[in-house]
């Protein structure tokens, strides 16, 4: 996985119509209850937990020195394998593999970011929110005319929606690349890909009288600056667009903070709820309800404070708005009432995708003690709703996803790593068991489903992908500026910050979008594209690609990418054309930097990388292989990710759907002919 909610803030404007959006999860409430369950009759079950970014090194590291002792027995009792992973790396495509059993030419899934070739606009790659298309503007308000539509982009069939045609119960919780969740007569949570309630992939309000602190938008986030008078403090949660009002300003909801003037503790009042907390205190779930139209239009969601400090200067972190899974805005869950039973017996929980607030510790608005402590809370829920939901689990398939080994794998390689940029010995100390302590609750939870297998049991425990540390930056635009692929215009000075500013489109060759992608400026696809298709871009293509693999980093030594794959040798399917050109493999150590993915030129090809993002996964797919285990043999000896839908489906003897290019692991002879 990789969190690009730092680019949210550029790519997504997106306009949550309130009227279209409501008919929209009617709609979707429909569907779903005119599903009727199928007859099966048959008592066979598959367990299967997703364990995001779990690395082979390291669990088999963990398991030698005694710290994973159910994993240790599963795979000593029955089978581990490394699992190949998707090209590229990248959550959104390696699950998508899995759902599908296509890789990205099949479901059309290439990266987190896509990019549409007329106005090389950027945008999140999985889903898409519209709202109406036509409206009626009566002075300041703006009354929608028909509904709007959310989109899931993924394409092709999940597996659980072939098991629905069969009859096969299913619960699948927060699978990535499923929002919004396809219609399913089983239980579905979304999760990797569901936004905010502002529309975003996760943005944090920080609010402090700090004079210093620069307001405005940070990376994931926004800094507001508050006044304190007389210990009191009057401030904004800031909302999703209300686009009932002309120009769709963000609507708001108004809380006070009392600030004790002696004790390091603050009252917050939101919406007649009043809770204290210490400093250093994290609130409970709070409620909000953003009001569109008076006595007409609410949209509800929740949020947490955290009083990061009180004196001198008040400090206040507020998450991101989440959708309230009781009352969701947006649909979430199939059946739509699913995630409010869920909340009613666990607990809210985090609803929004990636919910590890990763940007407000790359931001430095919380420290790695503070983020610790979130990112565990989000685990505990995710467990509280597991304990809840595994003992119900009697037959057919039951799909649990955790998010946690890769979101802090991602944020304390660092503390681990003697050798990378952002190595601290003192944070070390505190914090540098941190990683190996999220791979211990997977242990944990592990040895909660060991005892429940039998002989008509089958476990499967995979990641989508492993680790490897990230030191360095490369920036593939401007090493394609430096080389002659790209051109500005004239008198024109590369912009760091601007997606593709200043690029005169019509001497240039070649650009890049996203994590891995390399796109030719075709002519034909491109807007102003200038290579010719056929032999021209092929010639191109085979002249980069050799360059990139020279490339070698000054201080290491080092190649800084080992593979460049040319997309049609390896995407097979409706939408091989619809993607990058080129797929970018880089070598451990080494990924593109933040600004080059949306199309800026930073300053240096290579960079240290000094984020507290330190460890990654969006390199060559050969140096990062996920994992799997089971509790029966493995026949494959180099199974792949895009086997696992079609082993799911042996399983309960359904043929493999067509496309799918993947086999069963196990050569089952369930498999229906």
């Amino acid at each position: 996985m990789i969190d690009n909610r730092g680019a949210s803030a550029r790519l997504v404007k997106a306009r949550w119509r309130l009227c279209g959006l409501l008919l929209f999860t009617a709609t979707a409430l429909l569907a779903s209850c005119q599903h009727t369950r199928g007859e099966w009759h048959g008592d066979q079950r598959l367990i299967i937990l997703g364990i995001d970014g779990m690395d082979p090194q390291l669990l088999k590291q963990f398991m030698q020195q005694g710290k994973m002792p159910n994993f240790s027995r599963f795979a000593e009792q029955g089978s581990f394998r490394l699992l190949t992973t998707s090209i590229p790396p990248q959550s959104p495509v390696a699950w998508s593999n899995l759902i599908t059993g296509m890789n990205a030419g099949g479901h059309g899934i290439f990266d987190f970011i896509h990019r549409d070739p007329k106005t090389l606009e950027p945008y999140f790659s999985t889903s898409r929110v519209e709202g109406p298309k036509h409206a009626i503007h009566l002075g300041s308000w703006v009354i929608p005319l028909g509904g709007g539509s959310a989109e899931q982009l993924r394409k092709g069939e999940a597996f659980w929606e072939i098991l629905d045609q069969h009859g096969i119960p299913n619960t699948i919780f927060r699978i990535p690349a499923n929002f919004p969740p396809v219609p399913a007569k089983g239980q579905t949570i979304s999760g990797m890909g569901t936004p905010d309630l502002r529309g975003t992939y996760g943005t944090f309000s920080f609010y402090t009288d700090d004079p210093t602190a620069a307001p405005g938008a940070v990376e994931g986030g926004q800094v507001i600056p508050v006044q304190v008078e007389n210990s009191r403090v009057a401030a904004s949660l800031i909302g999703p667009d209300n686009t009932f009002r002309r120009g769709s300003p963000a609507a708001t909801a108004p809380f006070t903070v009392l600030i004790d003037p002696l004790e390091s503790v603050a009252e917050i009042a939101v919406k007649g709820q009043e809770f204290v907390l210490r400093e250093g205190e994290w609130s409970d779930w709070v409620r909000v309800e953003f009001q569109l139209v008076p006595f007409f239009a609410n949209v509800s969601g929740m949020c947490r404070f955290y009083l990061k400090q009180a004196h001198p200067r008040l400090q206040l972190y507020v998450s991101p708005i989440n959708i309230d899974p009781a009352a969701p805005a947006l649909p979430i869950s199939t059946p739509s009432r699913y995630s409010r039973l869920l909340s009613e017996e666990a607990g809210e929980f985090y609803t929004q995708g990636i919910s590890e607030d990763t940007k407000a510790l790359s931001d430095g608005m919380l420290d790695d003690q503070e983020y610790l402590e979130q990112a565990r809370t989000v685990l505990a829920e995710h467990r509280r709703i597991f304990d809840a939901e595994f003992p119900k689990f009697k037959q057919g398939v039951f799909f649990f996803y955790f998010s946690s080994l890769d979101l802090n794998s991602h944020m304390f390689w660092r503390l681990m790593d003697p050798k990378h940029p952002g190595y601290d010995a003192t944070l070390a100390a505190q914090n540098g068991s941190a990683i190996e302590n999220f791979y211990q609750q997977m242990d944990q939870v592990l040895g909660e489903v060991l005892p429940k297998l039998d002989d008509r049991t089958t476990l499967l425990v995979l990641s989508d992908h492993g680790f490897a540390p990230y030191y360095r930056s490369f920036n593939l635009n401007t090493w394609l500026l430096n080389n002659g692929y790209i051109k500005l215009k004239s008198q024109a000075d590369p912009d760091s910050n601007g997606s593709f500013a200043n690029v005169d489109w019509s001497h240039t060759l070649a650009y890049g979008v996203g994590l891995n992608g390399l796109y030719i400026n075709l002519r034909g696809r491109e807007r102003n594209g200038i290579v010719q298709p056929g032999a021209e871009g092929d010639i191109l293509m085979k002249e980069i690609k050799g360059k990139l693999l020279s490339v070698r980093d000054p201080q290491a030594g080092l190649p800084v990418i080992t593979r460049v794959d040319l997309a049609r040798d390896v995407y097979q399917g409706p939408y091989a054309q619809s993607g990058p050109d080129l797929l970018v493999g880089y070598n451990r150590g080494y990924r593109a930097g933040w600004k080059t993915i949306l199309g800026a030129f930073p300053p240096e090809a290579l960079e240290d990388n000094s984020n507290r993002w330190s460890g990654d996964h969006c390199i060559d797919f050969t140096l990062v292989p996920g994992v799997l285990l089971s509790n029966r043999k493995i026949a494959t000896e180099t199974p792949a990710l895009t086997d696992i839908a079609p082993t799911i489906l042996s399983e309960f003897g359904i043929a493999k759907a067509k496309g799918m290019i993947g086999e069963s692991v196990f050569w089952s002879d369930r498999t229906a002919h």
